[in-house]
């Protein structure tokens, strides 16, 4: 075991964690086989888009008779409008296409997705602290998450959202220590380069998925370009004596330039790419929803600005949702949503005592020890970042403001706590930098105490994550024990 190379413990270890994360999200997942909350809506669309290209009206009773595994007489002749982008759903329809219009087959992209994201999280965290225990801890924490293990179980767009954007930042982190290299023996200008192309690949689709991509991807540009500005100005191979104001004009231009082509213009042109098939029949939405007379990328513009002001209007402004929640509390669970509820099931089918009775709930809830700790490290985090000037805090905090910040702009209307599934990645980073910040500084008793604490800690995360797991998947179980796992009144 000596004898194995850092490096390939640097991928067996995170590799191993998202295979476990794989298991326990794919087992059962097709149960129960009918669409749940708003899957409704996207394994639908999906469908249809994979028949014919774009997401045409459902007909009436159509859930019904998907549950009942009929295929057809799902779906009328006109297009419908679509709250969100399409990428999201092609990737649904993926699923579909290799394991049919089933509950397995609607939900086996997420499951995918899902473990993907483990994998993409537990090698960032290994990139930025240097270490492949505290990589694999990251990937492990996701693992055993709540809300990600169902969001990796339903044809919902919020875990596809954080896989693209997780992974965007990956590759960016990984274009900045190639870069950090170069550096080191040559100032010489690099327009292209594969990572952050890549990384425009991955804002392009976050943005098709939804349009909350955008904020990552514009904090994003300019953490790049700032980052590659400090560096070259830092290094000792530049010339002191050339004009500051001359060398800083000359080199933004020549960072920000390229940077601006492979992360905003890759990330246009993947996201219009997702819109393919609405493209080829522009036709109908033109005459479904008067969308003009011009080519067919002026009315997929107005389309967007329809869904725009769907979603920023009156209409949803004045709507409420039992579920809905202010973004404030998000990162302390202040309300779960319960996407799937069997009321008053009979005693029999779980073994319930007298008076009592069964019930079967899935729940979109966090590991309260993940995301609790996760905030408190994003207070450490902050400190520390004041305090050392750090740019790996400095990229967790701002990816953080870029993914919860505008949610606050959206106070007037539904917004759900599960939009925060994007934030987990980077809170589990946050805690995983604080650690290894802590490891650096730590004498040999210190640390042995801490490894003590994150294996305790990892214990009970993974006992609550057990302990939590069947109103996480639905299973049936005495109504006196939901309630035992609703800590608080706001979690009902």
């Amino acid at each position: 075991m000596r004898g194995v190379d850092e490096r390939v413990w640097g991928w067996l270890g995170p590799i191993g964690v998202a295979l476990l994360a794989f298991v326990t999200r794919v087992w059962n997942v097709g149960s129960p086989n009918r669409l749940l909350f708003d899957e409704t809506y996207y394994a639908k669309h999906a469908w249809s888009m994979l028949q014919v290209g774009y997401a045409r009206e459902a007909t009436e009773g159509a859930d019904g008779r998907i549950a009942a595994g009929e295929t057809t007489r799902l779906f009328g002749e006109l297009p419908t409008q679509v709250a969100h982008p399409e990428g999201g759903k092609w990737m649904i329809a993926l699923g579909e296409h290799f394991f049919g219009l089933d509950g397995f087959g609607w939900r086996i992209s997420a499951v995918v997705v899902g473990a993907l994201t483990v994998l993409v999280l537990a090698r960032l965290v290994r990139r930025l602290t240097g270490s492949t225990w505290l990589g694999c801890l990251a990937g492990l924490l996701l693992c055993v998450d709540g809300m990600h293990f169902v969001m990796s179980r339903l044809a919902l767009l919020d875990g596809f959202l954080t896989f693209w954007i997780v992974s965007a930042v990956a590759c960016l982190v990984a274009d900045r220590d190639h870069l950090a290299r170069h550096l080191e023996t040559s100032l010489a200008w690099r327009p292209l380069r594969p990572w952050q192309l890549l990384a425009g690949v991955c804002f392009g689709m976050a943005v098709a998925t939804k349009w909350s991509g955008l904020f990552p991807l514009a904090v994003a540009g300019l953490l790049v370009v700032g980052w590659e500005l400090l560096l070259r100005w830092r290094s000792p191979l530049r010339d002191p004596e050339a004009p500051r104001a001359a060398w800083w004009a000359r080199a933004l231009v020549f960072v920000g330039g390229p940077a601006f082509v492979s992360l905003v213009v890759v990330a246009l042109v993947v996201y219009v790419a997702t819109w393919t098939g609405w493209l080829m029949h522009h036709e109908i939405y033109a005459a479904r929803f008067d969308l003009g007379d011009g080519n067919r990328f002026s009315q997929l513009w107005q389309f967007h600005l329809l869904d725009y002001r769907f979603h920023t209007g009156d209409y949803l402004a004045g709507q409420t949702h039992p579920y809905q929640s202010d973004a404030w509390g998000w990162t302390i669970l202040s309300r779960p949503v319960a996407v799937d509820a069997q009321n008053d099931l009979p005693a029999s089918m779980c073994g319930a005592s007298d008076g009592d009775s069964c019930i079967a709930v899935i729940t979109l809830l966090g590991n309260p020890l993940v995301w609790w700790v996760g905030s408190a490290a994003v207070v450490a985090s902050a400190a520390m970042w004041l305090w050392e000037r750090s740019w790996k805090h400095g990229l967790v905090l701002t990816m953080l403001a870029a993914l919860w910040l505008p949610w606050f702009r959206f106070d007037d209307r539904p917004i759900f706590s599960f939009y925060a599934v994007a934030m987990l990645p980077f809170l589990i980073a946050a805690i995983c930098l604080v650690l290894g910040d802590v490891w650096q500084s730590a004498g040999p008793l210190a640390r042995r105490v801490l490894v003590g604490g994150v294996l305790a800690y990892v214990a009970v995360t993974v006992g609550l994550f057990w302990w939590f797991h069947p109103i996480l998947t639905g299973e049936v179980i005495p109504r006196s024990a939901w309630e035992a796992r609703m800590w608080f009144r706001s979690w009902i």
